[in-house]
């Protein structure tokens, strides 16, 4: 070999890993839940890779945040295997929670606390020394804006400032995935422009799975869609070929998927 072709090796085995060698850091494979003869979620199989941002979406009731659940081990699956990070939420939840920040629809919350007083607390629960609770603390602010109201209670904030004290919990402890659950419901076009100014910045060293119902979101910041319809997943790809199947309309595409109740294997 010569030169050229050892440099040329070289540099070859130092290049970026690409999208297929990426290691899965959510991995839902076969999740179903069932409520009796009802069925929340059927064999929804998917996986994120490091580093993406993938947007879950679906209309109301489609079993999105079941499946959430079931990817944090907040519920226990009826069938299925969900894994964060390599580490089953079943059977290694612990270690696998090392590795997930969650924010839920409704946020883990205290109103009779302050800002300060509760990422205090969620630091001691997760067990963080004195100094990386304070760097990690001065860190979360940071991000999610909150110096203006870490002394007023929780209950007095706005739903914006109560998105992202839920957001700042959630990234406390420098996880690696986030799961995120309409974390922009209810709030107004400013505030929505705060949460995604957040989420852009965490997307640059975070593997994200964030569930919403806004489309505009979907465009501007994801690298993949995942959409579920009456608990089974209906696509599974990127932006620009889901535009396609609305005719270069995400309304129109997401309305055909879901409306008219398309299998998997039907997107196939």
């Amino acid at each position: 070999m010569n030169s050229q072709d050892q440099a040329a090796a070289a540099d070859a085995d130092h290049s970026a890993p690409t999208g297929e060698e990426r290691r899965p850091m959510i991995e839902a494979i076969g999740l179903s839940k069932f409520y009796g003869p009802f069925a929340a979620a059927r064999d929804v199989t998917f996986q994120v890779n490091e580093g993406e941002l993938v947007a879950f979406l679906g209309p109301n009731g489609a079993g999105k945040s079941t499946t959430m659940k079931m990817l944090t081990g907040y519920i226990a699956a009826s069938q299925g295997e969900a894994r964060i990070a390599g580490n089953n939420m079943m059977e290694n939840r612990i270690e696998g929670s090392r590795h997930l920040g969650y924010l839920p629809e409704s946020g883990p919350l205290y109103y009779e606390m302050t800002p300060t007083a509760m990422l205090d607390f969620f630091a001691d629960a997760r067990g963080l020394t004195a100094n990386k609770k304070t760097e990690r603390i001065e860190i979360v602010v940071d991000i999610c804006d909150l110096s203006s109201v870490m002394y007023k209670p929780i209950s007095k904030l706005s739903k914006g400032f109560k998105q992202r004290v839920g957001m700042s919990q959630a990234l406390l402890h420098d996880p690696d995935v986030l799961i995120l659950d309409e974390p922009t419901a209810g709030l107004d076009p400013n505030q929505i422009r705060g949460v995604r100014s957040t989420m852009r910045r965490l997307s640059e060293t975070k593997t994200i799975l964030l569930s919403t119902h806004i489309l505009q979101e979907v465009e501007a910041m994801a690298d993949r869609v995942v959409m579920i319809n009456e608990g089974r997943l209906v696509y599974d790809g990127d932006v620009s070929t889901l535009r396609e199947r609305g005719e270069g309309d995400l309304d129109e595409a997401f309305h055909t998927l879901t409306h008219d109740n398309v299998t998997q294997e039907e997107t196939s």
